[in-house]
């Protein structure tokens, strides 16, 4: 149906710099929202920033100033450029998109294998 491929983690310092990039593909009709998910061990996974197909973009409070999201509706990517990083920042880093799939009524959230980001020095 729909798969996500993200990618882009590593390991960086503190005030370092990292692009994460996610690209959906498969069969589907629409996608409303892409954007990141990120879950630290020990945590609930959170979302970091998302943008919907209008363009419109949201961040978590922990992390505006520090991180871009954009999205390509064309080629159904999306790409979080992060600055400024802190160890706070180390997580597992999802993908994930709002699509309405070939075959399935109504839209669903499908989601990337993870890319783990580690700020450490």
């Amino acid at each position: 149906q729909v798969q996500l491929v993200d990618s882009g983690g590593g390991l960086v310092q503190p005030g370092g710099s990292l692009r994460l990039s996610c690209t959906a593909s498969g069969r589907f009709f629409n996608i409303r929202a892409m954007g990141w998910y990120r879950q630290a061990p020990g945590k609930q996974r959170e979302l970091a920033a998302s943008i919907t197909e209008d363009d419109i973009a949201s961040y978590a409070e922990s992390v505006k100033g520090r991180f871009t999201i954009t999205g390509d509706h064309v080629k159904n990517t999306v790409d979080l450029q992060m600055n400024n990083l802190k160890p706070e920042d180390t997580a597992v880093y999802y993908c994930y998109a709002n699509v309405l799939a070939v075959g399935i009524i109504g839209h669903k959230d499908f989601w990337g294998q993870g890319t783990q980001v580690t700020v450490s020095s």
